[in-house]
């Protein structure tokens, strides 16, 4: 499947589901990424594969001058409409992470929250990290790894799932150290640390119900399988957390996740 093609079907999957449900649970995530690239008051910000514009409100509640942009237009609208809601001037759009319609050097800070990661060609999407960013400017990337909690899940998922078109490498690869340096290391200055964003829900049923719902792959997965394949991916999701990730009275997910901070070089 050629990448365009791939890019068209990314763009209804993202699109076609609340994912801000989903993404209220990145609040730490993104609590990161702010402290890490410092002051943002008068900052030009660019947050890439921005979802439904939660780390971009943050940003601009801050007094950075903020541009979001993103691949599905249904995340965007709904990025506009919270923002409107809560009165921050945020320039969304719908863009390719990787051919930026922005201009060379203009942002002081470009960051993306487990999102740039999905764009399936990753030297292209490298090359826009870096083309976009002033010298000096700050990077912050959380990339899921792939031996970590959202790798696991993913995990539940692939033995549903159609095979990887060829020739796409998997979103994880941005998950490992020395990938990233392959990556970035041209353009940015890297310092790399992993962490881990923690998910806490009642249940592997509300797990369950959260994702078929609000998460773009999953909720499409579910709706290409026939009623016994959904039922027994319904059954290896909850059963899967319940056995491993129950903790007295709630299921506690760890989600292992690269910070990727860099300094443009000049």
């Amino acid at each position: 499947m050629p990448f365009e093609e791939l890019k068209q079907r990314h763009s209804f999957v993202w699109g076609d589901a609340p994912f801000e449900n989903v993404a209220a649970g990145l609040a730490d995530a993104h609590e990161a990424i702010v402290e890490a690239v410092g002051p943002a008051a008068d900052k030009r910000w660019l947050d890439v594969a921005c979802g439904t514009g939660e780390l971009a409100g943050m940003a601009a509640s801050r007094g950075a001058e903020v541009v979001g942009v993103d691949l599905a237009p249904g995340l965007i609208e709904t990025a506009k409409r919270n923002a409107a809601a809560a009165g921050l001037p945020i320039d969304f759009r719908v863009g390719d992470a990787e051919a930026l319609d922005l201009p060379d050097a203009s942002f002081d800070i470009v960051t993306s929250t487990c999102g740039a990661m999905f764009a399936p060609d990753h030297e292209a999407t490298a090359s826009e990290l870096g083309r976009v960013a002033r010298p000096g400017a700050r990077l912050a990337m959380v990339n899921w790894t792939p031996e970590g909690g959202v790798g696991e899940l993913f995990g539940v998922m692939k033995p549903f799932m159609p095979p990887s078109p060829d020739g796409v490498p998997s979103p994880f690869e941005w998950g490992k150290p020395d990938r990233v340096e392959a990556l970035l290391g041209g353009d940015y200055d890297l310092q790399i640390e992993e962490r881990v964003s923690r998910l806490s829900i009642p249940t592997g049923e509300e797990y369950w119900q959260l994702f078929l719902t609000s998460y773009g792959p999953t909720k499409a997965l579910a709706a290409s399988l026939d009623d016994d394949r959904l039922e027994e991916f319904h059954r290896s999701w909850v059963d899967f957390f319940e056995t491993n990730y129950r903790v007295g009275d709630s299921i506690e997910h760890p989600r292992e996740y690269l910070l990727v901070l860099g300094t443009r070089k000049g």
